[in-house]
Parts: structure tokens; sequence; C-alpha cells
């Protein structure tokens, strides 16, 4: 029973230097994030997607991919982009790409977890993301 205190404060101790260590990556990754959400205007969506089947969710999980956003400000920002006449498919293509794949957050991602699973992760959720639009459009039954 000893021990597995032992290990289990040895475990925390590790856990926080490796958070300590992170910090200043993770903290530049969200100003980063801030200031491309800022400076990329709504209507810059709108005239990207062309309401075509086939291009909008590659277009959108291209675009997600490069924005990068967090969940909570995705269900505003998505329900703004149906607002002024974007695809459902366009839209979820690009939420789930701007919420899972991060190419803004790959250098810290790589530092932290290694640079082949970070290039793994990002690539299986970009095509993770054109599917996940297709299935829920489909399921809804709004083409």
């Amino acid at each position: 029973m000893r021990d597995a205190i032992i290990k289990m404060k040895q475990s925390i101790i590790k856990a926080g230097k490796g958070l300590w260590k992170a910090t200043p990556m993770i903290l530049g990754t969200v100003l980063i994030i801030s200031l491309i959400s800022v400076l990329i205007p709504k209507s810059f969506y709108t005239k990207v997607f062309t309401k075509n089947i086939f291009l909008d969710p590659l277009i959108g999980s291209l675009i997600g991919s490069i924005s990068a956003g967090n969940p909570i400000t995705s269900y505003i920002f998505g329900g703004e982009m149906l607002n002024q006449g974007v695809s459902l498919l366009a839209v979820t293509s690009f939420l789930v790409a701007w919420v899972t794949v991060g190419l803004i957050q790959l250098p810290a991602e790589s530092a932290i977890l290694g640079k082949r699973f970070s290039i793994l992760r990002n690539i299986t959720a970009l095509i993770l993301a054109i599917i996940v639009a297709i299935i829920t459009v489909l399921i809804l039954g709004v083409f």
C-alpha cells in the first residue's frame, strides 16, 4: 500500500513538471488561435463555400484545420455560418476539423506527444471530419 502511495506521488509530481514545461507552448497556441479568429472575418467563409456537395466538405475541413478553435464557440460560429447560407455539409466538416485538427497547435503537440503521433492524429482527424460531415447530413437528410 505504501509503495502505491509513493508511486502515485511521484506520478503527480512528474505530471506537474510536464504541465509546467508545456505551459508556454499552450499559452502561445491559445494566443495564436485567438489572433487568427479575430483577423478572419465571418464573411470570408460565405465567399469560400460554393454549395458544391463534393468540394464543400473538403474546403471546410481544410479551412477548419488551419483556423482552429474550441468547442464552446463552435456552436455560435456554426449557427452564424448556417444563417449566412453556408451548407450544413460545409459547416459540419469545418467545425469538426476546427475542433479536432490543429495545424497551429502541431508544433506544441509534437513536442509533447511526439511528431509521428501528432501528424498521424491530425491526418486521421482531417479525414474523419469529412466522413462525419457526410454521415451527419445523410442521417438528417438535408442535402
